[in-house]
């Protein structure tokens, strides 16, 4: 299983939304890297949900539920979409500055490239983000 992390803004699409609606089309992405990373999204992957902007934490995980297609809000058949679902809500949020005072999260993408809107987590980063959260 590969790990990711997805950020959206609350006041867009919140992990309470999502709870409600179950599941989503993570669709309107427009940046390179994070489309390639949308691509290598496997059915099954889980993906951290960080609220960004608002918040600054991560506050649950998802499970990719359909891997890479044609994003339905645009012509240009270059951007994907994939689905995801509400998998697990974190015991407790890992806030932004949590994580940027973790040494072990020194390289972790949301430190270095803050501000991509997908990107890998490694799983070790993972790991370190359950112990915060209290879940390990």
């Amino acid at each position: 299983m590969t790990y990711w992390l997805v950020k959206s803004e609350p006041f867009k699409y919140s992990w309470d939304q999502l709870k409600k609606d179950k599941q989503t089309c993570w669709d309107g992405v427009r940046n390179y890297a994070a489309r390639l990373h949308l691509r290598a999204m496997k059915k099954g992957d889980e993906a951290l949900f960080y609220h960004s902007n608002e918040g600054l934490e991560i506050v649950g995980i998802t499970k990719i539920i359909r891997e890479a297609y044609p994003d339905p809000t645009t012509d240009d058949d270059r951007w994907v979409a994939v689905d995801l679902k509400a998998h697990q809500k974190l015991k407790k949020p890992v806030s932004l500055d949590s994580i940027k005072k973790d040494k072990r999260l020194a390289n972790m993408a949301l430190v270095r490239l803050g501000r991509l809107s997908v990107q890998p987590v490694t799983a070790e980063e993972f790991g370190v983000i359950m112990e915060l959260a209290g879940m390990s």
